[in-house]
């Protein structure tokens, strides 16, 4: 019998703030499994029970990218895939990248790990184009590699993991309503005014070093996104009383997760972030808005094998 795995791929935040298309960071117990095996054949089959997702391989996520790293390798194996979501997609917490972290990370597993975590992440954000009409890699490189992870560039891509203090906490609340990753981009401005520029580079400068050095008062000045942020922050109910709540219960900061509609707020210490999920509760209580909320430490070991 061919040998079957079990792959666990993280959710993740990304652009955290300031850092739009180069910030994410992986989290822990959140995520897509996979369980794979290959096939005697080139097909590669794919299921996903209890969600109305393609199944058409050129059509899913973790398809696209599965054959792009076939592809690499010039091979003909096929694959069964059955996926396990346990975040929705249009969540903002990389569901998407989840799948193609899991698939491509599953294959090269059962062909002999011909390529590296890193080199993993290129084929993985093939599936990421598929969803939102450009490959980037915020949500997939923190997904396999863990921890906090800085896309330097995309040509050529150079990803590296960023040093964090391992205290920090998250606590995201997902609104049960669906943005469009697409639209979200869409309504991105073309062009930005150089103070703004000038002003969220400092922010990005300045959010890396406090990371660095755990100096959490720099995290808190510099956890700031003047650009995206504003013009995302409609599609997103009560999104400046989750702000207010945050911060105003000790959080270093508080934005939006990838294009939403999930809030994300960093904090340090269990009984602020319980304050903090108690309040981001109370806001859609209110609105009477089906939501789910989640706390996690950043998760350092990112897409693994489970069995």
């Amino acid at each position: 019998m061919d040998k079957i795995i079990k792959v666990f791929a993280a959710a993740s935040v990304s652009n955290v703030g300031p850092g739009f298309d180069i910030f994410g960071y992986a989290l822990n117990d959140i995520g897509d499994t996979i369980t794979m095996s290959k096939r005697t054949d080139s097909a590669i089959d794919i299921s996903c029970p209890g969600f109305n997702l393609p199944t058409n391989p050129n059509e899913n996520v973790a398809g696209v990218a599965l054959q792009a790293m076939l592809d690499r390798l010039e091979s003909m194996q096929g694959f069964n895939l059955a996926i396990s979501k346990n975040v929705l997609p249009g969540s903002g917490l990389g569901s998407s990248a989840s799948s193609a972290a899991a698939a491509v990370f599953g294959a090269n597993e059962l062909l002999g790990n011909p390529f590296t975590k890193t080199e993993l992440v290129e084929f993985a954000m093939a599936g990421e184009a598929l969803v939102s009409g450009k490959p980037h890699a915020d949500n997939v490189a923190p997904s396999l590699l863990g921890g906090f992870v800085l896309v330097r560039s995309y040509e050529p891509l150079d990803v590296a993991k960023l040093q964090y203090p391992k205290e920090l906490i998250t606590v995201i609340i997902h609104p049960q309503i669906e943005v469009k990753t697409s639209y979200a981009k869409e309504i991105l401005p073309k062009e930005i005014p150089l103070a703004l520029a000038v002003k969220q580079w400092g922010n990005i400068a300045g959010l890396v070093s406090g990371l660095a050095t755990s100096n959490f008062d720099l995290i808190r000045n510099s956890l700031k996104d003047v650009i995206i942020e504003p013009v995302r922050s409609h599609l997103i109910p009560g999104f400046y009383d989750l702000q207010n709540i945050a911060l105003t219960n000790g959080a270093l900061g508080c934005s939006i997760s990838g294009s939403g509609p999930s809030v994300f707020a960093l904090c340090v210490g269990e009984e602020i972030a319980e304050k903090i999920e108690t309040g981001f509760g109370s806001v859609y209580d209110k609105l009477e808005i089906d939501y789910k909320i989640y706390r996690s430490f950043i998760n350092d070991e990112g897409t693994k094998l489970i069995s």
